[in-house]
């Protein structure tokens, strides 16, 4: 509790407030948004900057985040705490819906395939732990970058090269892009029809991280054939996404727009 040790919550929070920024951040800034002592946030950027977790930058008269900061992030993904927490909410909902279920995270314009669990006698799938696939083809992708800054999404989608294709389906414009993640919003969650693979669909939710940014998210594959209840499977996986979320410290998804 911030009462039992003020020093390491005020710390906490000036290194949460820093992740969250686009770049550098001055001390007047931390000090302003945090409603703390200048004095404190100095002395604190101060040991934050011997430890290695904080970077002055002196030409800018700002703060950015040091090697130790990124180390942290390194230590996450070797731990694979997503990996092991998700999974067995993953395999929660395959058990109730009957249909193979993926977890993914976003890796520049891809996603990469972290869990995986197989519905018995579900189709075949490409999507194996370590995979990776071109993420505005997948329903998992698509319901990531719907949680995206537009400018972030239009980095990522500068021209038609940066649209591949598998089967010829899915979105090949950044303009079908804003469109389909317009649509993502409104509904709530993203669908995809034969861009990986011919004949079969998937959904998806994105699961939000501390700050409501996209961390990662929550699928389901099946036949097109299969008589399913959209509606109903997309409001099961959304609570999967919601429970993996709270695990893992996640807040509200943020309201993003493109």
């Amino acid at each position: 509790m911030p009462g039992k040790a003020p020093a390491a919550d005020a710390t906490l929070r000036i290194l949460r407030l820093m992740s969250e920024q686009r770049g550098p951040v001055a001390a007047a800034t931390v000090a302003r948004t945090l409603a703390l002592p200048r004095s404190t946030v100095y002395q604190l950027l101060a040991t934050l900057t011997e430890h290695g977790f904080v970077i002055p930058i002196p030409e800018l008269k700002k703060y950015g985040l040091g090697v130790a900061a990124f180390e942290l992030s390194s230590g996450f993904n070797r731990q694979q705490p997503l990996t092991r927490v998700g999974t067995p909410v993953l395999a929660r909902l395959v058990d109730d819906l009957g249909l193979s279920g993926h977890l993914t995270v976003l890796l520049g314009r891809d996603v990469v395939y972290l869990a995986e669990e197989r519905a018995p006698h579900g189709p075949y799938l490409v999507t194996d732990v370590g995979v990776r696939l071109p993420a505005h083809l997948t329903a998992s992708g698509l319901a990531m970058l719907a949680g995206l800054p537009a400018a972030q999404v239009r980095a990522l989608y500068p021209d038609r090269g940066a649209f591949t294709t598998r089967t010829g389906a899915g979105v090949a414009t950044y303009r079908e892009l804003s469109t389909e993640l317009r649509a993502i919003r409104e509904r709530g969650y993203a669908l995809e029809d034969s861009s990986v693979t011919e004949g079969l669909r998937s959904m998806a939710v994105a699961v939000p991280d501390h700050v409501g940014w996209p961390a990662a998210s929550v699928a389901v594959t099946f036949s097109a054939d299969r008589d399913i209840d959209m509606e109903a499977t997309a409001a099961r996986i959304a609570r999967a996404a919601a429970e993996l979320g709270r695990r893992i410290g996640g807040g509200a998804a943020r309201g993003a727009r493109s």
